[in-house]
Formats: structure tokens, C-alpha cells, sequence
């Protein structure tokens, strides 16, 4: 549940930063239309309601340090505003799990390196998000690599 739960988050932080709705309203309709439903390909897992609210509250109220730290973890020529969406929205998730939860880094590393597989299969996605989130975890929670 708690993996379903950090996939919705990307794809609600995502769906906020293309539709300009707020994390209340995209709150609500994740819950009522998303966790649990059943589609044509089958049906939805039910994730836990609480991280969901957590990841997403977390990401919106310290998206500016968040967003600072993932610059600071990837390329120079690659600031966050030229990544893919779907990828700022996994970092803006994971980093409000790195820095406002005690979630070990390593689970998180883990947890958002399958999110970005199920995003993008085919890809080197997976790879560049595992090495963006050890950078992040690493200076989020240095005592946790020592």
C-alpha cells in the first residue's frame, strides 16, 4: 500500500503542475477516483491514504528547499526546470520523504527507483533517479551512509 501510495503521489504532484489545481482539490480526487478503482486493464491498489497526505503535503509546503536540493544533485546544465515533469514530480515526492519523515534513505531510494521503472520502462530514467535520490539522501541524512 505504501508503494501505491507514493506512486499516486507522483502522478498527483504531476497532474497539480500541468493542471494548476491545488493539492486539495487533487487530494480529494485522488481519493475518491483513483485509490481503488477499477479500469478496463483492471483494478487499482488501494494505497495508504495518510502517507499519500503526507508525501503530498510535505512536497507542496517544502517544494522550494526541495527543489533546491535536487538542483544541488543533478548536472549543472540540467536544472529541475529542464527535467521531465514526471521526473521533478518524483524528486519533489521522495525529497519531501527525505526530508520530512523518518523513512529510512535507503527504502526511499529503493521505493522511488520503482516508481520511475513503472514510469519508464524502457529507459535509463531508473539509473539517473537512483543516482539524484543517494545525492539527496545524502546530504538530507548524512548519519544514515556512515
Amino acid at each position: 500500500m505504501k508503494s501505491a501510495s507514493r506512486l499516486y503521489a507522483v502522478q498527483a504532484l504531476y497532474q497539480m503542475e500541468q493542471s494548476g489545481q491545488t493539492v486539495e482539490a487533487v487530494i480529494t480526487e485522488f481519493e475518491d477516483y483513483r485509490f481503488g478503482a477499477e479500469y478496463d486493464e483492471g483494478e487499482m491498489i488501494e494505497g495508504d491514504v495518510n502517507l499519500f497526505r503526507q508525501i503530498m503535503d510535505n512536497a507542496v509546503n517544502y517544494q522550494a528547499p526541495i527543489d533546491q536540493m535536487t538542483d544541488r544533485a543533478l548536472v549543472a546544465k540540467w536544472p529541475i526546470n529542464r527535467i521531465d515533469p514526471t521526473l521533478r514530480a518524483l524528486f519533489r515526492a521522495a525529497g519531501a520523504e527525505l526530508t520530512q519523515t523518518t523513512t529510512p534513505p535507503k527504502v526511499v531510494i529503493t521505493e522511488y527507483v520503482d516508481v520511475a521503472r513503472a514510469f519508464f520502462p524502457e529507459g535509463k530514467e531508473a539509473q539517473f533517479v537512483n543516482a539524484v535520490l543517494d545525492h539527496m539522501a545524502r546530504e538530507a541524512k548524512p548519519e544514515a551512509f556512515s
